[in-house]
């Protein structure tokens, strides 16, 4: 064998062992890149099983929240709130006789008209958008012909709208009613999104308007109204504070 033949099958030879040790190195990264792969997957399943059961507790009490929440949607009597207050000591709190008041008033089906009565309550089956209130708040032991009456005797300057008082109609009056509320009920929000703060059994004043607020709500949450505004209307317990909302003047909680 020349010596070039032996130069040419050494560097063959040196190549092929090249070769196979890079075959080798190659081999030997990829099952370390495996593994590698293999534990990041391993660590971020756990981490993310873990961040799961962390957040399954809040989903559910949202859940559950939600739940309860719409349970009370659809009945205008199933109220939230209690109040601590039982004025009339019959073992019921105020807000919930409130509410149960304005309810049983609105049963009876009165016809919208407005009308003197001397005595000062309807009895004909006839009645105006403060007439569900008082008759809601008498169902508390809140007797409005005989407390705004007394008011207007004692603080006339309030009552800027009565020029000679008649307790026979100055309590069925929402600017009358607006002010004995305003002096001597909580005042909450007019911001009908605060749907926390709304609850049945509040009393919600429009520039020409009254109401009681109701349990049931609608799919945000935002309270219907128990009232009685014209003699067209279709039933007494409406959604009407989106479409209202801007004449909305108070919104009082008086237990």
């Amino acid at each position: 064998m020349s010596a070039n033949d032996k130069i040419q099958k050494d560097r063959e030879e040196r190549e092929a062992r090249l070769k196979r040790i890079r075959q080798v190195r190659n081999k030997r990264h990829a099952k370390r890149a495996g593994r590698v792969l293999a534990i990041v997957l391993v660590i971020c399943a756990a981490v993310g099983g873990l961040a799961l059961a962390m957040d399954r507790p809040s989903n559910t009490a949202t859940s559950v929240k939600k739940t309860a929440a719409a349970k009370t949607y659809d009945d205008p009597a199933a109220n939230e709130y209690k109040s601590k207050v039982d004025k009339n000591n019959d073992g019921v709190d105020d807000q919930t006789e409130i509410l149960r008041g304005a309810l049983k008033y609105v049963a009876t089906n009165p016809k919208y008209k407005s009308e003197y009565y001397s005595g000062g309550w309807p009895t004909d089956g006839y009645g105006v958008c403060t007439d569900v209130v008082n008759y809601a708040l008498l169902n508390a032991g809140y007797n409005m012909h005989t407390l705004v009456s007394k008011d207007i005797e004692e603080h006339p300057s309030w009552y800027t709208s009565v020029t000679y008082p008649d307790s026979n109609i100055d309590f069925r009056r929402v600017e009358n009613l607006y002010v004995y509320l305003k002096h001597h009920a909580k005042s909450l929000t007019t911001d009908i999104n605060k749907t926390d703060q709304w609850q049945g059994g509040d009393i919600v004043v429009f520039k020409e308007h009254i109401g009681v607020v109701s349990a049931k709500r609608d799919k945000d949450g935002i309270t219907y109204i128990i009232h009685n505004g014209k003699p067209n209307q279709k039933g007494y317990i409406q959604d009407i504070l989106p479409k209202k909302e801007k004449e909305i003047i108070g919104h009082f909680r008086i237990s």
